[in-house]
């Protein structure tokens, strides 16, 4: 019985093999898709899930307010892990750790000449607790006393491979390896993690090193309340009874008995509360451990709706182009069924056809997979892999899909199909008159459905792209173009070589101008303090933006001087300059009565100048608004070593960039030969504050893209299965003298309409979307009419163009040919 369903399958597939094409195709396209963002979503979803009661780890973080203004940072105060220890109940393990950035690393070599790696990332002072809540399988050493003693360390299998490549796990303990300065004996080994985690640190030192090295003790800030340093983290493991908002109490009583509240600082909070484990790799809030990229839920559950609309769009070619074929297969249906075959008999076989052209369908996307993750492979997480048979959940995956697109695609027909009766059908009546008009609804209602979707994602990509353009080419308030910026190497900031790299830098003929200080008019720091202006009436107090440069930075970067003066040599932590939004919010109509006003507690430093006023830029992306800003003269600008070269524009050669980079690079080598030479454009880093979205446009291009080829393929189909019911029609109406555009025009006004039903529905959806995803923007570009008319025109073109393939042949064809056929 089964062997004969699908041979009859195939008898029809090749019979029909134009629209068994149509419908593998549509298929392939919204299984494919919906296979990579299963991967995708997949991938994300199962980051550190394999850790042991992983529901009841938390990580202790701080929350600020300050002004109606919220801030968040996934570190701590210093002394807060053994407040935690000692002092609160229903907590099970408490794990602090710190992070180190880039130290160098120094394994005894042959000849007393040690091995250097140089500004190694991924590792933390860790307390033994660490191992305790995150599972890692030992190999060497034992977690009991691991980390129990300053200067110790416990290595990854990875990197204890890196360190002590020809020496066996056991034979690596007792080995001596220094970050820096700071001397430490290997004390264990552990597996490196396989799965999906952000816990990639692979060198822990004991904790407690940081009680004895004099470097870590001025870091780690052990006994500051004050200071919080995303640094500094600390991960705890509940007890099964405890309460997380009664855990959460206790935090903050502790806060407040060791840092009161000032009466000052009244209006302004700062609290911790405890962050799930499984929030870690999606909240932005916090971020991770600054080496691994933030998931977004919001862009994963996107995607898993861009998947099921592709489908959707597939499974609705199915059900149009099988419906419309009913009437081709009714005299079949009525012998089956009265040779005795039953309607589940039927059923089962429709079923199977729709089995058999799905699994194709998932064939062909399984094989497509990896050639789409290598194409996408600049926004798509590295790690993931299409190979299924490495992957159980993977297959399961697809099994599933394919009995659900089964019977999503397969269903209705089948039981539509298998209704008919045999007596009516074998009169060459197949359905009754409601039943024709009932398909025929159902069809056309689909077909707006499709055109929804595909019209749905032209505006949105319409819009995205134009937000994306508005944002590269808006006038930030500065210039970004011919800009280099170069960091000094942070631990050898010595004035005097940033001194003499600063000299080289200025006697290259391609440098324009340079400035020495800390970050460029925008970018993703941040540093603030908080500021306090009184007039003798009242007291303004703001938290105040920073900016640190030498009497350069301003002309360098063409910011627009409005009132008063710029930097000076001279002004020296005397003299300040403010932008117009700060000067309002002092009270000033105009920026040059803000002019020799006092500010006082001005980071730590009193009665500062007000010198000049400067036109307001953006200090972020247009995702954020403008904040009071305040610009001026560090004592240590050349010891922050952060230098802004503008270049001068090329000749027709075009090479003087190159060879100003190369310069520079030789120069760096000559000052730090110690340290890598790393240098980026300006102008670039103001494009990467946009990558999440161009992202989003690339991915909505292709949604788009394929949505209306899905769409197309679907109409097409239709118009040929139309075009032939209406043969003999098309022949008598040449006949009585119809013309080909009046046969086309009838062929098409149906199409027409539909696409104006759908482009009516989608309109106030479409609006209402874009609106909600625009409030992201402090500064954005409009919703313009125009998105809206280009998208249904566009979709009105495409479609009218595709059937017009076979409208106008059906059209042009010889009438006699036509009514012969008949």
């Amino acid at each position: 019985m089964i062997k004969n369903y699908f041979k009859i399958a195939f008898r029809g597939f090749w019979k029909h093999k134009l629209f068994t094409l149509i419908n593998i195709i549509g298929l392939s396209i919204g299984i494919s898709a919906a296979l990579v963002i299963y991967l995708i979503v997949h991938f994300d979803f199962t980051f550190d899930k394999f850790h042991k009661d992983s529901d009841r780890i938390y990580r202790v973080v701080s929350n600020f307010s300050f002004q109606g203004e919220k801030g968040y940072n996934s570190g701590i105060c210093g002394p807060l892990p053994e407040a935690v220890k000692s002092q609160v109940t229903g907590v099970e393990v408490a794990a602090p750790f710190y992070t180190l950035y880039g130290p160098n690393v120094f394994i005894p070599g042959k000849g007393n000449v040690p091995v250097r790696f140089k500004s190694q990332e991924n590792m933390v002072l860790a307390s033994p607790g660490y191992f305790k809540i995150f599972n890692y399988k030992w190999l060497a050493g034992s977690p009991k006393n691991a980390l129990s003693a300053p200067n110790q360390v416990v290595l990854t299998s990875e990197q204890a491979k890196k360190y002590f490549s020809s020496l066996p796990y056991s034979q690596m303990i007792g080995k001596i390896v220094t970050y820096d300065t700071i001397k430490t004996t290997v004390t264990g080994v552990v597996e490196s993690f396989t799965e999906n985690t952000d816990f990639t640190f692979h060198d822990f030192i004991s904790y407690s090193t940081g009680t004895v090295n004099k470097d870590l003790i001025d870091q780690m800030q052990l006994k500051e309340w004050e200071s919080t340093n995303s640094a500094s983290q600390l991960f705890v493991k509940l007890l099964p009874s405890a309460n997380v908002s009664q855990i959460e109490k206790q935090l903050n009583d502790i806060l407040k008995k060791n840092s009161p509240p000032k009466p000052e600082s009244k209006g302004n909070t700062h609290g911790f509360s405890l962050q799930p484990l499984n929030d870690v790799h999606f909240n932005e809030r916090y971020g991770d451990f600054d080496n691994g990229r933030i998931a977004s839920k919001t862009t994963l559950y996107g995607l898993l709706i861009i998947a099921a609309f592709l489908l959707l769009l597939g499974c609705i070619n199915f059900i149009n182009l099988t419906t419309a074929q009913a009437t081709q297969r009714a005299k079949e249906i009525g012998i089956r069924k009265t040779m005795g075959s039953s309607r589940a008999q039927l059923v089962i076989q429709f079923l199977s056809e729709t089995f058999l052209i799905t699994l194709v369908a998932v064939i062909i996307s399984a094989a497509l997979a990896p050639v789409i993750l290598k194409l996408f492979a600049d926004f798509i997480p590295a790690g993931i892999k299409a190979n299924i048979f490495s992957q159980p959940s993977l297959i399961l995956f697809l099994l599933l899909l394919t009995m659900v697109v089964s019977v999503l695609s397969g269903f209705y027909p089948a039981v539509m199909l298998s209704g008919y009766k045999p007596a009516m059908v074998l009169k060459n009546q197949a359905a009754s008159n409601s039943s024709k008009t009932r398909n025929a609804w159902l069809r056309k209602s689909l077909t707006v459905t499709q055109f929804v979707i595909a019209q749905f994602f032209i505006m949105a990509t319409v819009l995205v792209s134009k937000q994306i353009y508005y944002a590269l080419h808006k006038d930030m308030g500065f210039k970004k173009e011919a800009i280099i910026i170069i960091n000094s190497p942070w631990k050898n900031r010595v004035a005097s070589k940033n001194q003499v790299f600063l000299n080289k830098l200025r006697s290259m003929p391609q440098v324009d101008m340079i400035s020495v200080g800390n970050a460029p008019p925008s970018s993703g720091n941040t540093n603030s303090t908080i500021v306090v202006y009184r007039d003798g009436k009242k007291e303004v107090k703001t938290e105040v933006f920073l900016k640190f440069g030498d009497e350069n930075y301003i002309p360098l970067y063409k910011i627009k001087l409005i009132a008063g003066r710029g930097l000076q040599p001279g002004d020296t932590s005397k003299s300040v300059v403010i932008n117009t939004t700060y000067s309002k919010i002092l009270g000033f109509e105009s920026p040059r009565e803000a002019l020799g006003k006092m500010l006082n507690n001005f980071n730590g430093t009193k009665n500062l100048k007000v010198v000049g006023v400067v036109a307001d830029f953006h200090q972020k992306s247009l995702h954020e608004p403008i904040k009071p800003l305040a610009i001026f003269t560090s004592t240590n600008n050349y010891q922050n070593g952060t230098f802004h070269i503008s270049l001068k524009p090329q000749t027709s050669a075009g090479d003087e960039w190159k060879t100003a980079i190369a310069t520079i690079g030789k120069s760096w080598k000559e000052i730090y030969p110690d340290d890598d030479f790393e240098y980026h454009f300006f102008d670039e880093t103001i494009a990467k504050f946009y990558e999440k979205e161009q992202h989003t446009s690339t991915l909505l291009t292709w949604a788009t893209g394929l949505s209306i080829f899905i769409s197309c393929l679907g109409l097409l189909g239709l118009a040929i299965y139309t075009t032939n019911q209406r043969t003999k029609e098309i022949g008598v109406r040449k006949v009585l003298g119809a013309t080909v555009s009046q046969i086309v025009t009838l062929l098409s006004t149906e199409l027409v309409l539909l696409i104006i039903l759908a482009f009516v529905i989608v309109t106030p959806i479409g609006w209402w979307a874009m609106n909600k995803w625009m409030q992201g923007f402090a500064d954005r570009t409009s919703i313009s009419w125009w998105i809206f008319a280009a998208s249904g025109a566009g979709m009105l073109l495409a479609a009218v163009f595709t059937s017009s393939f076979q409208t106008v042949k059906a059209a042009i064809a010889n009438p006699v040919k036509s009514l012969r056929s008949e």
